[in-house]
């Protein structure tokens, strides 16, 4: 079982910038994909980022493409999102997820633990 644990979330200007952080224990940290959700008021939790197991290839979801970035550390344990010229509909709850399955992104769908997720407001 894995416990996922979210920091760095807070209020920024338009245009600024967070870099979220994910610790991760309890599982082979470096054999799964980690992943990116979030969730604004009154709408569907949607996919933001994905990062294979050895970092090698990065998803993105077409909102965010060219503005954030999903890195991770395996000698830390540790998935990371620096988020970019943010915009007020980056306003949401940032969850990180890790996949069901091993090495290899098999779609938003394959994400089976959550952390608690860390609130991101992003004001006008």
């Amino acid at each position: 079982q894995v416990q996922l644990v979210e920091s760095g979330g807070g209020l920024v200007q338009a245009g600024g910038s967070l870099r979220l952080s994910c610790a991760a224990s309890g599982r082979t940290f470096s054999s799964y994909v980690m992943g990116w959700f979030r969730q604004a008021p009154g709408k569907e939790r949607e996919f933001v980022a994905a990062i294979t197991w050895g970092g090698r290839s990065t998803y993105y979801a077409d909102s965010v493409k060219g503005r954030f970035i999903i890195s991770r550390d395996n000698a830390k344990n540790t998935v990371y999102l620096q988020m970019n010229s943010l915009k007020p509909e980056d306003t949401a709850v940032y969850y990180c997820a890790q996949s069901s399955g091993t090495y290899y992104y098999r779609g938003p769908g394959d994400f089976g633990s959550w952390g608690q997720g860390t609130q991101v407001t992003v004001s006008s």
